[in-house]
């Protein structure tokens, strides 16, 4: 039987330390998301800043991290989100809005998706557009603002406030002309009606139709929206599309064992 000494095993041992410590780059830079410099992500992993540097680099070249010119901060990469998206889609949420999103546009010829949370806040992670010659483009792997899209106003209302506080007090900072009781007067409408609506906020000439989605214990899972023109779709709060996107958000919560729809 041939032997091997640990000297042959070192590169082996090596690679693996490698990538353990790119691994713990990428988890750091998710947690300090959106964006960070290198002396806090050095101190918040307990390494040299030379070293992380160095990995950085590395994980830049293959597009895993990203630099912002202007202010030198990092951040994930477009293949880090790829790869983010590819597990969210293995999500029970995913699979089970999918096919009832589709239904949802086949039905009203309206964009439908489907957004999670994720570490920069509300997350597109589905899209079924509307087939016809001009469709609003959304994106998969677009993140929505908090408190200026109907999306990200349904995930303020039902998620815990210590998970959204982050983000809200950043984007409140930015419109001055938010009060806080407004932002909770807003918040007990949409979870006494189960939907939001808006008509050009986010996007002049948009409106759009929101409901949450649960899963079992009421834990809010995501948020299913449908989007329009202001021409074609006026996003009526009490209209047949709200009624529509309100019974897939109810089928779908069931199905995941909500018990809050």
């Amino acid at each position: 039987m041939q032997e091997f000494s640990s000297e042959d095993n070192a590169p082996r041992r090596k690679k693996v330390q490698s990538a353990e410590v790119g691994t713990d780059i990428l988890k750091g830079l998710a947690e300090l998301a959106p964006a960070t410099s290198l002396t806090r992500l050095a101190e918040h992993l307990a390494m040299p800043a030379s070293k992380v540097h160095r990995y950085l680099q590395a994980l830049i070249a293959s597009g895993f991290a990203e630099q912002d010119s202007t202010t030198n901060h990092y951040a994930l990469g477009r293949e880090a989100l790829f790869v983010g998206l590819a597990a969210l889609g293995r999500l029970d949420v995913v699979k089970i809005a999918t096919p009832q999103l589709a239904a949802l546009r086949d039905e009203l010829n309206e964009t439908c998706f489907l957004a999670v949370w994720g570490n920069k806040g509300p997350t597109v992670v589905h899209v079924e557009q509307a087939v016809r010659a001009v469709t609003l483009v959304t994106q998969v792997g677009s993140v929505l603002p908090l408190l200026t899209s109907s999306t990200g106003l349904v995930f303020q209302a039902f998620m815990p406030e210590r998970e959204t506080r982050a983000l809200r007090d950043e984007e409140v900072s930015a419109l001055p002309h938010l009060l806080a009781t407004d932002l909770e007067q807003q918040a007990a409408a949409i979870r006494t009606q189960g939907l939001h609506a808006v008509h050009g906020l986010l996007l002049p000439g948009v409106n759009a139709l929101s409901a949450p989605l649960f899963k079992a214990g009421g834990e809010l899972c995501g948020v299913i929206t449908m989007v329009g023109s202001a021409t074609g779709f006026n996003a009526d709060p009490a209209g047949a599309a709200a009624q529509a996107i309100i019974a897939s958000a109810r089928e779908i919560s069931q199905r995941l064992g909500g018990l809050r729809i």
